[in-house]
């Protein structure tokens, strides 16, 4: 197939992006397919080989078959770009609008899984004027970024107020969730009307003594051990779990799902509807350790966008 690979971006993780939709390409064409490198500047304008790209509504992108975003954060993990594909009238990889915004929208989706029964850790979501109800030790985030970005560990009061006026820095509302010390696992879903879930694996943290940005993309940061160090029944928790919230979203194509695991509890953390998408980022590599290669998993990806596509044009609106 033609495929559209677009990195690069608006968000604080461009670099990442970038990264990721060179491993895409890369994996796309050791599988016999033509991949068109697309790329958005950190101002959002489109480029293709450097020279500017025009879009026009329902006039498709370059003649693609496909479009595969690997995007990471605001503009384009959140739903904007998604909605954009569609006016171009192209089947995309990956989670729809609906579902990228919900994903994106920390607070908006713990309010979901607390809706619907799903267990998490105890949170508060926090404007500016709010007093939180939980209290420290807890971590404070940004509501809608990505990538551990202005996230902040709270030990105490002092370091609460402090760690909410860093988030404010970089939305209006912020959530405030208890400190967990269990072991966190991460699981992949592939799929669309009939999600699987990967092999969970743990993260190791190497440097500093929580999973933050520096953890995340220095090599030697952590480590991830597949499977993931628990009891088999929790381990098919994980699972269970990660294919039901991804159903509560609504994704379709691939999600990687997180999670604590404390004692006998499996507890929510978050959804990623665009995770890295290196072979060696954690996405793939669960796949990988579940007996899907990665260039095995890009070709299954690209079918669920042209599945998805066909179904949904079939609507009458």
């Amino acid at each position: 197939m033609r495929v559209a690979v677009i990195g690069g971006g608006r968000s604080s993780e461009h670099e990442i992006s970038l990264a990721s939709a060179d491993a895409v390409r890369k994996g796309l064409e050791a599988g016999g397919h033509e991949a068109l490198d697309v790329r958005i500047d950190r101002a959002g304008r489109w480029t293709r080989d450097g020279q500017p790209l025009a879009l026009e509504p329902a006039g498709g992108l370059l003649g693609a078959d496909v479009a595969f975003p690997v995007l990471h954060g605001p503009f384009g993990e959140d739903g904007t770009v998604q909605g954009l594909l569609e006016l171009l009238d192209i089947p995309y990889v990956g989670a729809g609008v609906l579902a990228s915004a919900v994903a994106m929208d920390k607070a908006l989706f713990k309010d979901l899984m607390s809706a619907h029964g799903i267990p998490q850790v105890d949170y508060s979501v926090v404007r500016e004027g709010d007093n939180p109800s939980v209290h420290p030790p807890a971590f404070v985030k940004p509501a809608r970024l990505g990538s551990s970005v202005g996230i902040s560990k709270a030990w105490s009061e002092a370091d609460l107020d402090s760690a909410l006026g860093h988030a404010f820095q970089h939305d209006p509302v912020a959530l405030v969730e208890r400190f967990s010390d269990g072991r966190e696992v991460e699981c992949s879903v592939l799929g669309h009307r009939d999600p699987i879930a990967s092999q969970p694996g743990e993260i190791v943290v190497k440097i500093g003594d929580w999973y933050d940005y520096e953890a995340k993309y220095t090599d030697g940061g952590m480590e991830l051990v597949v499977p993931a160090r628990v009891p088999e029944h929790l381990r098919e928790e994980v699972r269970r779990l990660a294919v039901e919230v991804f159903g509560i979203v609504s994704c379709s194509g691939m999600a990687r799902v997180d999670f604590f695991v404390e004692d006998d509890r499996v507890l929510v953390n978050e959804l990623n509807t665009i995770p890295g998408f290196t072979q060696t980022s954690v996405y793939a590599k669960l796949f990988e350790a579940s007996g899907i290669p990665y260039a095995e998993l890009l070709d299954r990806l690209l079918s669920l966008a042209l599945e998805r596509h066909e179904e949904e044009r079939r609507y009458r609106h």
